[in-house]
C-alpha cells in the first residue's frame, strides 16, 4: 500500500524536491508518513497553482485580463461598498463606486499586501494610504490575493506585464526548512508544522499538519510579504524560537522537536540562520521603502476619525463608571510595579491631541446621574505659542454664557448600565477585549434580544420587521471567527450567566451559515437599489453615444478646428495633420494670440459666426454633455458584472440553507419560497440591464472608431473633454455676441 502511494506521489515531483524530502527523512526531520504527506501537499500546491492560473486566464476571456470584485472598503469608521477592478490590460487597479472611477493605482504603486482575519486583507501603496478591504466571499479573497501576489512578485522581480499569466516564473528559494508555527487554541497553544521557504520578497508557509494532531488537515498556504518594508524579525528567550512581526500580525516560530532531538547542538545555529537571513531581506526592503518619497503612513486621518468616533460613542459609558474604576485602580496600584506594566504590554502610540478610546469597562451598577456634556475635540494651541498671540490677553470669563441652554443642547444621553443584580456581572467577558468593546457599543443601540436574532434572519425586508441594513452590516463585522466558535462551543453553562456581549456571540455561533445568511439579506436588498441606480446611468451613456453618432454640426466644428490648426502649423513650418485626438479640444483655450485676451477658441468662434453661424448651435445636438459626466462605461460594465456574480451567490446561498429534509418547518418553507420568487424577479431585471449594458458598450466602441480614438480610451475622460469644450465654446460665443 505504502509502496504504491510512493510511486503515485513522487514521480510527479521534480528530482530536486524528491531528494530534499528524502534527506529530511534521512536526517530524522520527518517520519516516512510525514514525508509522504509533504510530497502529496507539494504536488497539490503545484497543481492548485496551475489550475488557479488557468481558471483566471479563461474566466474573463471576453473583456481580456480584467477582474471585478465586490468589496467593502474601510474609511472613517465605516465600511463602504466598492468595486475593485484589477486590469492587466492597463496594469492598473481601479476603485469604482456606482460606475465612477474614484481612484486608480498603477501596478508599480503597489508596495505589498497582507492577509487578514476572516475576509479582510490590506493593500499597501507607495505614496498613498493603505487600503483596508473586506471581500464578500472567501473565494473572492483567494482570487484577489492570488492576483495581488502576481502583481507584487512582478514589481519586485522586474517581470514584464506580458508574463503575468504566461508560464510561471521560478523565484529562487534562498532558504527552506521545517518550522512549527504557534496558533492559539482555546485551552492551550497549538504548534502547526510548516515547510517554510524564504525568497527575496516573501516568506512562504506550506502547512504539513498539526503536531500530533489530525493528519487530515487541509493544505494551508500563507505568505508573509517582506516587500512592504514593515516586517522585522527577532529572537525569543528560548534558543529554539523566533518571531516575525508584520504591520498587522505576529508569527512565533520554533525549530520542530524532531529536528531538536536529532540535532540538539545545532538548534541555536538553525535559529541564528533563520533570523539572520530573514533579517537581511527585511532590512533590504526597509531601505527600499525609506527611499520612496511621499506619504506612506497609511491613513492617519482615518485613524483620527475612528478614534474620535469611538470616543464619542463610548464616553458616556466610561464616565458613568469612571468613579468606580478610579477606586479599583487605587486598590490594585500597589500590586503592580511600573517595570512590570511597561514590559508586559506596549500600548499603541497615539498622536498628541487625539484622545484614545476608553478601555472597555466591566458592567457596574448605575451611579448617580452627573451633569456631563459632549466633548469638543479641538486642536489646542501649544503653550509655547501662547505668548505674543491673541490668546495671551484673552479672558474667557468676561463672556457671558447661557450654560443651561448649552447643557440642554449638548448633554450626554443616559447610558443604561447592567444593574448589580443581573447574573451577567458574575462572569468576565470571554470575547477579545477590543472586539468586545466595539461590539458592546453597537449592542447599546441594537434593541433585540439574543434569542430573537435567528427569527429576524428569516425576514427579508426591514419594513416587515427585519433587521436594518446598518444592523446587518454591523453584525457582519462581528461574525465569530473559528477560534471564537471553538471557545463558545465549549461553554457548558447557562447563557444567562454570560455578559450580553457573550450571549450574542454564543447565539451567533449557534446559527448555521450565519455569514451566508447576512450576506444574502444584504445582497437581496442591495440588488434592486443598485439596478435602479445603474439603469439611468447606462441610459444616459447610450443617449450620449447616439448624439455623437448623429451630430453633423459637431463634425463640422471639428473640421473648422482642423482647418485652423493646419493653417497655423503650415505657416509655422510644421506638417499638416489629417485628424486630431479629441483631447486637443481642451487645448484651444490655452493657445493665446498676439493679444493675450484672444485665444484659439475665440478665433474658432469668430470664424464660425463669420461663415456658418448656424454651427454655433451645435451644443443643442449634444445636450447629454452639458453636465460633466460622472460614471464611466468601464465602471458601469464592472458594476453589472459584479451584480451577476452577486445574484449567483444568492442562488448558491439559497441552495445551501434550503432544508434538506421533507419535515421542513413552515417558516423555512415560506422563507425559501419568498426568496425563490425574488430571485426570479431579479434575474429578469438583471437580464434586461445586461442587454442595455451590451448595447452601451457596442455604441461606445463604434463611437471610438468614428472619432479615431483607441479602443481602451475611457469614456469618463473622453466625454469630459467634449463637455469641457462645449462649456468653453458657449462662454466664448457669449463673449463674441456681446
Amino acid at each position: 500500500m505504502d509502496k504504491k502511494k510512493t510511486q503515485d506521489t513522487f514521480p510527479q515531483l521534480s528530482q530536486e524536491k524528491i531528494l530534499k524530502i528524502m534527506n529530511m527523512v534521512k536526517n530524522k526531520e520527518l517520519s516516512i508518513e510525514g514525508a509522504l504527506d509533504l510530497a502529496q501537499k507539494e504536488m497539490c500546491t503545484e497543481m492548485e497553482g496551475a489550475k488557479s492560473t488557468l481558471q483566471m486566464d479563461l474566466q474573463d476571456s471576453v473583456p481580456g485580463l480584467q477582474f471585478n470584485f465586490s468589496i467593502y472598503k474601510y474609511r472613517r469608521y465605516r465600511w463602504q461598498k466598492r468595486i475593485l477592478q484589477i486590469d492587466f490590460n492597463t496594469n492598473t487597479i481601479f476603485n469604482i463606486e456606482k460606475g465612477t472611477l474614484k481612484k486608480k493605482f498603477p501596478f508599480s504603486q503597489v508596495k505589498s499586501y497582507e492577509d487578514g482575519e476572516g475576509k479582510h486583507f490590506n493593500i499597501a501603496f507607495h505614496g498613498r494610504p493603505d487600503y483596508i478591504l473586506e471581500t464578500v466571499s472567501f473565494e473572492d479573497k483567494r482570487k484577489i490575493l492570488h492576483l495581488m501576489g502576481k502583481i507584487v512578485q512582478s514589481g519586485s522581480c522586474g517581470r514584464p506585464a506580458e508574463s503575468y499569466f504566461g508560464r510561471p516564473t521560478v523565484f529562487d528559494v534562498i532558504h527552506e526548512g521545517l518550522l512549527d508555527l504557534q496558533e492559539d487554541g482555546l485551552a492551550s497553544v497549538k504548534w502547526v508544522t510548516y515547510l517554510v521557504r524564504l525568497r527575496e520578497g516573501e516568506l512562504s508557509l506550506y502547512c504539513i499538519g498539526h503536531s500530533g494532531e489530525d493528519k487530515n488537515v487541509a493544505t494551508v498556504a500563507k505568505t508573509i510579504h517582506l516587500s512592504g518594508g514593515n516586517v522585522s524579525v527577532y529572537k525569543e528567550n528560548e534558543c529554539s524560537t523566533f518571531t516575525v512581526q508584520t504591520k498587522e500580525h505576529k508569527y512565533l516560530f520554533r525549530i520542530p522537536f524532531t529536528v531538536q532531538n536529532s540535532m540538539a547542538e545545532d538548534v541555536s545555529k538553525l535559529q541564528n540562520e533563520w533570523v539572520s537571513l530573514i533579517g537581511k531581506y527585511c532590512q533590504l526592503w526597509k531601505n527600499c521603502s525609506r527611499a520612496e518619497k511621499g506619504f506612506d503612513k497609511g491613513g492617519s486621518e482615518d485613524e483620527y476619525q475612528e478614534l474620535v468616533f469611538l470616543n464619542e460613542q463610548a464616553e458616556a459609558l466610561s464616565l458613568t463608571v469612571g468613579s468606580v474604576q478610579a477606586v479599583e485602580n487605587k486598590t490594585s496600584a500597589p500590586q503592580s510595579t511600573p517595570s512590570t506594566s511597561s514590559s508586559s504590554s506596549q500600548p499603541p502610540t497615539v498622536k498628541a491631541g487625539i484622545p484614545p478610546p476608553p478601555a472597555f469597562p466591566p458592567p457596574f451598577s448605575r451611579s448617580p446621574a452627573l451633569k456631563r456634556t459632549k466633548a469638543f475635540h479641538w486642536d489646542v494651541v501649544p503653550q509655547g505659542k501662547i505668548q505674543r498671540s491673541i490668546w495671551e490677553s484673552c479672558d474667557h470669563h468676561k463672556r457671558k454664557l447661557d450654560v443651561s441652554r448649552l447643557y440642554d443642547q449638548f448633554q450626554m444621553q443616559d447610558v443604561l448600565i447592567s444593574s448589580g443584580n443581573e447574573p451577567s456581572v458574575n462572569r468576565g467577558i470571554m470575547l477579545n477585549k477590543k472586539i468586545a468593546h466595539n461590539f458592546n457599543i453597537f449592542l447599546k443601540s441594537f434593541h433585540i434580544k439574543p434569542s430573537q436574532l435567528k427569527e429576524k434572519l428569516y425576514i427579508l425586508h426591514e419594513e416587515n420587521g427585519g433587521l436594518t441594513d446598518e444592523q446587518i452590516a454591523a453584525l457582519r463585522r462581528y461574525l465569530p471567527t473559528s477560534k471564537d466558535m471553538e471557545m463558545y462551543q465549549s461553554f457548558k453553562g447557562s447563557p444567562s450567566e454570560l455578559h450580553v456581549v457573550d450571549q450574542f456571540m454564543l447565539e451567533m455561533c449557534r446559527i448555521p451559515y450565519l455569514g451566508q445568511r447576512l450576506d444574502l439579506l444584504l445582497t437581496i436588498r442591495e440588488l434592486p437599489v443598485c439596478m435602479a441606480d445603474l439603469d439611468p446611468l447606462i441610459s444616459q451613456k447610450i443617449r450620449a453615444c447616439k448624439q455623437l453618432q448623429v451630430s453633423q454640426s459637431f463634425v463640422a466644428v471639428l473640421e473648422y478646428i482642423l482647418a485652423i490648426g493646419n493653417y497655423l502649423n503650415e505657416n509655422a513650418g510644421r506638417e499638416k495633420a489629417k485628424g486630431f485626438r479629441l483631447s486637443s479640444l481642451t487645448k484651444l483655450s490655452l493657445l493665446r494670440g498676439k493679444e493675450r485676451t484672444i485665444t484659439l477658441l475665440h478665433a474658432l468662434v469668430e470664424q464660425i459666426f463669420l461663415h456658418e453661424p448656424d454651427l454655433a448651435k451645435f451644443p443643442q445636438e449634444l445636450t447629454e454633455f452639458e453636465a460633466v459626466p460622472g460614471a464611466s462605461i468601464k465602471g458601469l460594465s464592472a458594476e453589472v458584472d459584479v451584480l451577476k456574480k452577486e445574484l449567483e451567490n444568492v442562488i448558491q446561498c439559497r441552495r445551501l440553507i434550503k432544508p434538506k429534509t421533507i419535515k421542513a418547518t413552515t417558516r423555512d418553507s415560506q422563507f425559501c419560497k419568498e426568496l425563490k420568487d425574488l430571485i426570479q424577479k431579479y434575474e429578469g431585471n438583471l437580464f434586461q440591464l445586461s442587454k442595455r449594458c451590451d448595447e452601451m458598450k457596442k455604441l461606445y466602441s463604434d463611437t471610438l472608431v468614428k472619432f479615431a480614438e483607441p479602443q481602451e480610451q475611457d469614456c469618463q475622460e473622453l466625454f469630459g473633454w467634449i463637455s469641457f469644450f462645449i462649456g468653453e465654446f458657449k462662454k466664448a460665443s457669449a463673449h463674441h455676441m456681446s
